[in-house]
């Protein structure tokens, strides 16, 4: 029986993305068509609250190349673009944006690049079109993983990118709950390219990646990478005790040779509260890695199908595959 796996899988996480899915879709075309090869188009819809499953099926029912999920509720970007790679079929996976800032003319230079012997490729975003606020955050926000976790982290790297069958297979076999694509696959270690591609301006609506949410986000990822905060706060707990007992030995020092009297009162209280909001801080860290550790162990599926078109919503299912080799 002949292979009728397609060359490319395109993965596309829905969110708020309803007026830009007609376009994405009919640029997708353009540009795999004019590549010359078999493609399928996976939209993933986040449980998207302005009808983007409506368009979806449209579009499915206009192009059987095109395959749609709808998730049961809004898991999140990360958990949608897993979904799409579960049930992606092809030999290179690309994972990119609904919004179109990632330009579906972008797969041209991201294939090309793989085809030189690349087993992932990432963009990396020229003149990023986001918000002032958004640009410093990621950057901010790339040091200080960079920080935690040894590892250089260029906030400039995006979702948009391109792997091989055999690394979007052992990506399937990470089921962790807290994750970050392009971080998963840059740990598995395989030989890895980048690409600058140009960013686009937001082709319609507003990201839904408000303050709070990329907050936690950043959070979570921490959390997930390193164990370094936790290094980090043993480091501090002996260097506070030693600063105590030297400041405590000068404080003995002044009072039994040069009767200089020790301060009392508010000194004391300072100290106590300093101390115990740094325990509280501690306990909270100690804390984040707990709850993900519950969370872990409780094995629930990293997403919910509730219904698919052009796909059967079986046939993965968000359980671990079998290696394709």
């Amino acid at each position: 029986m002949p292979d009728t796996r397609p060359e490319v899988s395109v993965v596309v996480p829905v969110y708020g993305c309803r007026d830009c899915l007609v376009a994405l879709h009919e640029r997708l075309v353009a540009t795999l068509e004019g590549l010359g090869v078999t493609f399928e188009v996976l939209l993933i819809n986040d449980a998207s609250p302005d009808e983007s499953w409506s368009v979806i099926r449209s579009l499915a029912a206009q192009d059987g190349r095109v395959r749609g999920l709808d998730l049961s509720r809004n898991f999140g970007q990360h958990y949608a673009i897993s979904a799409g790679v579960d049930f992606a079929s092809g030999d290179w996976v690309v994972v990119m944006d609904c919004d179109l800032q990632h330009a579906p003319e972008g797969i041209v230079a991201l294939l090309t690049k793989a085809r030189e012997g690349y087993d992932v490729v990432f963009s990396r975003r020229l003149r990023r079109k986001d918000r002032f606020v958004k640009r410093l955050t990621s950057t901010l926000f790339g040091r200080f993983l960079a920080f935690l976790t040894g590892r250089r982290a260029d906030s400039a790297i995006s979702n948009f990118s391109i792997v091989s069958r055999r690394v979007a297979d052992r990506f399937r076999a990470l089921r962790e709950r807290n994750r970050s694509y392009p971080l998963m696959v840059s740990w598995l270690g395989f030989d890895t390219a980048v690409v600058d591609i140009e960013h686009a301006p937001r082709f319609a609506g507003e990201t839904s990646y408000s303050w709070s949410r990329q907050v936690s986000f950043a959070v979570e990822t921490v959390v997930s990478q390193t164990d370094r905060p936790l290094r980090l706060s043993i480091r501090f707990g002996f260097a506070l005790c030693v600063g105590s007992l030297l400041f405590g030995l000068y404080l003995a020092a002044r009072r039994i040779f040069w009767a200089v009297p020790v301060a009392g009162w508010t000194s004391v209280i300072v100290s106590i509260y300093f101390v115990a909001g740094l325990l509280f801080a501690n306990l909270g860290v100690l804390g984040l890695y707990v709850g993900r550790i519950f969370e872990e162990t409780k094995g629930r599926p990293l997403y919910v199908v509730k219904r698919a078109v052009n796909l059967d919503p079986e046939a993965e299912g968000g359980r671990p595959p079998a290696s394709r080799g």
